[in-house]
């Protein structure tokens, strides 16, 4: 399986992901050019996309689909309420509707439920024969009952959102904040360290920090709050990779 993460943050989401039969994408919230672009500097025919899975329906996740789709016809992979939202901007004639588990040849895709201030939110488990990562972003919390089944992936890309000194001294109102910081808001990077100190083990090679605030976090801070806390379970820390907001990440290979 090769990962990279196109683009993270507020102003659009957007993450490539290969296996030996299949290349996908999670979100296509920045523009179509962006992608594109990232696409081809990695060796990638946009028409050679054989998917989208969405997360949730906000605009920095999903506004770049339409051009995107209307140039490079692909499958949308999400569910009935995403759907309907996003048919209230654009028709969508090409999907399949995903709450329960798929098989795409060789991609197995698991859904985990999320919590976000949106009608409906997904998390996906993304397998191959030789390899699996977990994706999470745009939740308040990870649900318990999800924890057994992310446990030692060989990769997680999760949300890192916040430093919560940093938003709650910033100037953000008083509302925004508290939508952040609530269970249907975002990570901050102490609940991300937490849940991952909770969730590595020996099989996991790398964690891709996602979704930082530009306004609210930094990559030193919350670089620093993941490998503190995974450094007091001493086991092997895995590589952790920070994304950015207008920077792919690196081609990762697992």
């Amino acid at each position: 399986m090769k990962v990279s993460v196109l683009a993270t943050g507020s102003k659009g989401n957007s993450t490539y992901i290969e296996t030996k039969t299949k290349k996908i994408l999670v979100d296509l919230g920045t523009t179509s050019i962006y992608v594109e672009r990232n696409l081809k500097d990695i060796g990638i025919d946009p028409n050679d996309i054989d998917g989208i899975f969405i997360t949730h329906t906000h605009v920095d996740h999903v506004s770049g689909l339409r051009v995107f789709l209307k140039k490079h016809p692909t499958k949308l992979y999400l569910t009935k309420i995403m759907l309907d939202e996003i048919q209230k901007t654009f028709p969508v004639s090409d999907y399949e509707l995903i709450d329960r588990n798929i098989n795409l040849g060789d991609l197995q895709v698991e859904v985990i439920k999320t919590s976000h201030d949106v009608e409906d939110s997904n998390a996906y488990i993304f397998s191959d024969s030789k390899s699996n990562l977990v994706y999470i972003t745009d939740t308040g919390y990870i649900n318990a009952r999800y924890h057994n089944k992310i446990k030692n992936k060989n990769m997680y890309i999760i949300e890192s959102n916040h430093d919560v000194e940093m938003l709650m001294n910033g100037g953000y109102p008083f509302h925004l904040k508290q939508r952040i910081l609530g269970d249907r808001g975002h990570l901050s990077n102490k609940q991300c360290a937490y849940y991952l100190s909770k969730l590595i083990g020996d099989n996991t090679k790398y964690i891709i920090l996602i979704h930082l605030s530009e306004d609210n976090n930094n990559k030193e801070i919350a670089y620093n709050e993941t490998k503190e806390q995974l450094c007091n379970l001493g086991v092997d820390i895995p590589k952790i990779i920070i994304s950015s907001q207008k920077e792919r990440t690196e081609i990762i290979k697992l």
